[in-house]
């Protein structure tokens, strides 16, 4: 558990700035091979929803500090796909002001710096592994240090403008997805991670597919029927979320493990 929380705010580091609020949670002190450690946790389209805070309880347990953002509210944006910014990149900043906002606190070791989020934060989770963000939005900081991607709309990195992966950091991925999600066709999380593997830079990137699960199996909501541009591989259309308690349990654990092993000193 936190021992510690603090409702903070910082600059993104790109013209126009914007003032970004966040969640820090601070574990109990710390001395093992994870002080100084934490993640940042990017929400999807529906904001600040509780995913994060589900990740963040294990993360805490494991002496990880977490900063959860609000990348809405500084925009003035309401929930829902049809009032979002129109790329995740243009939520970039967000990313980057938070690593380097963790980078100056004392408690944080600004090297061993994580990041991970659902959906629209997926997508934002693997852009920022991607040089061409970090060289740019990182500053004095360091670059993210490890990458966990939950249902991150896999079809759209070699189809979309700007979503290019190519140009990778040496940080390891973890991409978790849903076998039944809507926003892909079956296979597609599988299929990013080969292509993510086979390129000649980059991190060691870690897939797992949930069996039967659809996109947001970790909102532990009532189930959804959304409507999404994106979805069905860029057709557009409706798409579920319905919650899997046993889905969401076992990435959660994955996540945990996977900071927990790429975080340590």
């Amino acid at each position: 558990m936190a021992s510690r929380i603090a409702y903070v705010s910082f600059e993104t580091p790109k013209a126009p700035a914007l003032r970004v609020a966040g969640k820090l949670s601070l574990p109990a002190q710390v001395l093992g091979p994870l002080a100084g450690a934490a993640v940042v946790i990017c929400h999807g389209s529906d904001g600040v929803d509780g995913r994060g805070e589900f990740q963040a309880v294990a993360l805490h347990e494991a002496g990880i500090a977490t900063l959860e953002i609000d990348m809405w509210a500084a925009r003035g944006t309401v929930r829902g796909a049809g009032a979002r910014p129109a790329s995740p990149v243009e939520t970039m900043p967000d990313a980057f002001g938070a690593l380097r906002f963790l980078g100056a606190q004392p408690e944080i070791n600004p090297a061993r710096v994580g990041i991970m989020g659902f959906s629209w934060g997926g997508v934002v989770t693997l852009l920022a592994a991607t040089l061409r963000h970090a060289d740019a939005l990182r500053g004095p900081a360091p670059a993210f240090a490890a990458h966990a991607a939950l249902y991150p709309v896999c079809w759209a990195y070699s189809r979309v403008a700007d979503l290019e992966l190519t140009d990778r950091t040496p940080a390891p991925i973890l991409i978790q997805t849903g076998e039944a999600d809507d926003y892909d066709t079956p296979g597609a999380g599988d299929r990013l991670v080969a292509a993510l593997n086979a390129q000649v830079t980059g991190g060691a990137v870690q897939g797992v597919v949930h069996p039967g699960a659809t996109h947001g199996f970790d909102r532990a909501l009532p189930g959804q029927i959304i409507h999404d541009p994106f979805a069905h591989e860029g057709a557009g259309g409706a798409a579920s979320m319905v919650f899997d308690p046993v889905a969401a349990q076992s990435a959660r654990e994955k996540i945990s493990k996977f900071f927990g092993r790429v975080l340590r000193a």
